[in-house]
């Protein structure tokens, strides 16, 4: 796997960049919990993010929002593909 992933911090924001520089690479299966609000934002590329029970595909320019406690997790469908996960 070859996913690269940036630290980012904005006042109370907090997140990670990550790059998927293959097609398949993948950002395993995880959850938020807590009150925390998680947004994902896929910056370039084109991904597919599944959970329990679903799956989608999500194209540049798409903005995510995931409930807290909802498993999820993203495969990149295209070379250096980038999403940007907000944590708050």
């Amino acid at each position: 796997m070859s996913l690269l992933d940036i630290p980012l911090n904005v006042g109370k924001l907090s997140g990670v960049v990550y790059t998927f520089q293959k097609a398949g690479d993948t950002l395993p299966m995880h959850t938020h919990t807590g009150g925390n609000a998680h947004i994902t934002i896929v910056a370039r590329g084109k991904i597919k993010a599944h959970g329990n029970e679903w799956q989608a595909e999500y194209s540049a320019g798409a903005v995510i929002d995931f409930p807290t406690d909802q498993s999820h997790e993203f495969i990149a469908l295209e070379d250096d593909s980038r999403i940007v996960n907000i944590v708050k």
